[in-house]
């Protein structure tokens, strides 16, 4: 048990770094498309397009990291992306017009997928070993790592630091970080291979199960794009705040979402993920009821503030539920499967909740949001509830990996 928990403690860190650098540079693409648009004269409709081939290939991506994990491990499939978000990256910085803007980007989409899939396989595999909920402490250095990259952007545009040389600076800091850490997350010998993670056959229930949780995280990030996309608009235009006010309701749901994060492993373990979900689901249907009823920007700020302290810790409990289904190299497929319906997600969220929006208004869009949440409510009931289930369905042992 010594020998092991220093590796796994290790694998923590690297894998929440791995987390944090993918919101980092994620952040500072988005946060630099309207420099992009300035630089080679992008419409709205090509930007908002751009987002979505990002989405649409990242779903492939994630199913490339299936098949890159199973040929050699989730480690090797984190490093293989973090180095493919380097190289594109940079591609994406000496991009000559906007035909290759957009190739670079659909293939930094792909990269976006395999590190989605590959961290979270590794999220998985980590918090076996602890024996314990962990998972939610991950997507809190995403949520971390992108208010970096955004700082990051403010930061150079206020000491007048170019376009190129601001991507290329941040793709080098995920280059330099991702081969220092890389090699201390956890290989097949402690995760995939390990004796606890034999692979077993799963119950006739599975797939049921893992499409339930599917859909649920599919619906968060709908909502959560959805917060992100037409926030700021539905401030301004529609309860005409400035553009300085407006930004500050995408900055209450994603504080807030960084705090529910750091808190919400320690909620799921004292009272279970299925009473978690149902009360978190509950403050986000309660926030987002009052962006719609808001009759000003402060009062619908504070309704973002209210959602973000709830929906945002859902997704990475479809993870931890949807590890209890599958064990072994078959844990690394079911993850990246898992993982496809975050995009699936984030189109719905982009593309329907933006067409109602764009005919009857923001204010009627944003009850998408809402109906979803209230969704998320019922679909409560997919998760286990006992507070602290530590043992893995294929261990005879509280803490799998760590008795190896």
């Amino acid at each position: 048990m010594s020998s092991i928990a220093p590796v796994l403690r290790g694998a923590r860190r690297a894998n929440s770094f791995a987390f944090g650098l993918q919101g980092f540079f994620f952040a500072v693409v988005l946060t630099q498309l309207p420099q992009q648009k300035d630089k080679f004269g992008l419409s709205d409709g090509l930007i908002v397009g751009s987002v979505v081939l990002v989405s649409l290939l990242a779903g492939g991506g994630s199913v490339a990291a299936e098949r890159l994990a199973l040929r050699w491990s989730s480690r090797a499939t984190v490093r293989i992306g973090l180095l493919l978000i380097a190289i594109t990256g940079t591609a994406v910085a000496f991009a000559p017009n906007t035909a290759v803007l957009l190739g670079t980007l659909g293939c930094y989409g792909i990269a976006v997928g395999i590190v989605d899939a590959s961290t979270n396989m590794q999220a998985v595999f980590i918090q076996h070993g602890y024996g314990k909920v962990v998972l939610s402490s991950f997507y809190a250095a995403w949520s971390a790592g992108s208010i970096t990259g955004a700082l990051f952007v403010s930061g150079c545009e206020a000491l007048d630091v170019t376009l190129r040389e601001s991507l290329l600076t941040a793709a080098g800091i995920v280059l330099v970080i991702g081969l220092v850490l890389g090699p201390r997350l956890l290989g097949t010998q402690e995760a995939e291979a390990g004796p606890a993670e034999e692979m077993v056959e799963p119950p006739p229930v599975a797939f049921r199960a893992y499409l339930m949780f599917g859909i649920a995280m599919a619906l968060v990030f709908a909502i959560d794009l959805a917060v992100g996309n037409w926030s700021a608009l539905y401030l301004t235009d529609d309860l005409l705040a400035s553009s300085a006010t407006a930004a500050l309701g995408l900055a209450a749901y994603q504080g807030t979402s960084l705090v529910a994060r750091l808190t919400g492993d320690l909620f799921v373990r004292r009272f279970g993920p299925r009473r978690v979900v149902r009360t978190v689901a509950s403050i986000g249907a309660v926030g987002l009821l009052i962006v719609i009823v808001a009759p000003g920007p402060i009062v619908a700020m504070i309704g973002f503030l209210i959602a973000g302290a709830g929906l945002p810790v859902i997704a990475p409990l479809c993870f931890s539920e949807a590890g209890r289904l599958t064990s072994g190299r078959g844990l690394d497929a079911l993850i990246a499967r898992l993982n496809v319906f975050n995009y699936a997600g984030t189109l719905v969220g982009g593309g329907v909740v933006g067409a109602v929006a764009a005919g009857f208004g923001h204010r009627i869009g944003f009850v998408i949001p809402l109906l979803f949440a209230a969704t998320l409510i019922g679909l409560a009931r997919v998760f286990h509830s006992r507070p602290d289930a530590r043992k893995h369905p294929t261990s005879p042992d509280d803490h799998a990996l760590l008795d190896t």
